[in-house]
């Protein structure tokens, strides 16, 4: 687990042997099982999750009750109430298990003594944050422009195994579609 998270920092940045100790001793590991809740609507955010296996579905549930998917994080990827994590306010998403999961816990905390004790891991969170950004207004975008075809064909070329880890329910959600109208698609 710790050699994964290092080669999915070192895509970034280089690390020497003590930087990445160093790394470590700012994260806790945390085994999640299916259906348990990481971040709680309404709640404090304490930590950004790094996923080390499993899958996490971030979610923003409406006022009439409905939930919608935001994103799914899965394997070498972060995840968080972004907002509710930097500004320490109550989150308005929800972060769950989709599998039982494995994850690196980094609180705001050790995430600014990181930063202050290795700048070039500043580097690699601004990194993350501006891949994220963009991957935010690709899906923003899509959800404006094209039809629900063009977005399941989308998810199937860019993330052909997370497709085959959810179930339809959950695919419909993300598609912003009735399950009925994604059975038709596929």
């Amino acid at each position: 687990m710790q050699q994964q998270l290092r080669a999915h920092i070192e895509r970034s940045v280089s690390l020497t042997d003590g930087e990445f100790a160093s790394v470590l001793a700012h994260l806790t590991e945390k085994q999640c099982k299916k259906r348990e809740f990481l971040i709680q609507e309404d709640q404090t955010v304490e930590y950004a999750y790094f996923v080390v296996s499993g899958l996490l579905k971030l979610v923003y549930t409406d006022d009439a009750g409905k939930q919608h998917i935001l994103s799914f994080a899965m394997e070498d990827w972060w995840e968080s109430d972004f907002r509710a994590y930097y500004t320490q306010t109550p989150a308005t998403l929800s972060l769950q298990c989709v599998e039982d999961t494995v994850v690196f816990c980094l609180s705001l905390e050790h995430y600014h003594a990181l930063c202050a004790r290795l700048p070039k891991m500043e580097r690699f969170f601004l990194q993350k944050a501006t891949f994220g950004s963009i991957a935010a207004q690709q899906r923003v975008l899509s959800l404006l422009t094209t039809n629900v075809q063009q977005r399941y064909d989308q998810l199937l070329q860019h993330y052909p195994r997370l497709v085959q880890r959810i179930s339809k329910t959950l695919l419909a959600s993300y598609l912003g579609v009735s399950r009925e109208t994604l059975s038709r698609l596929s």
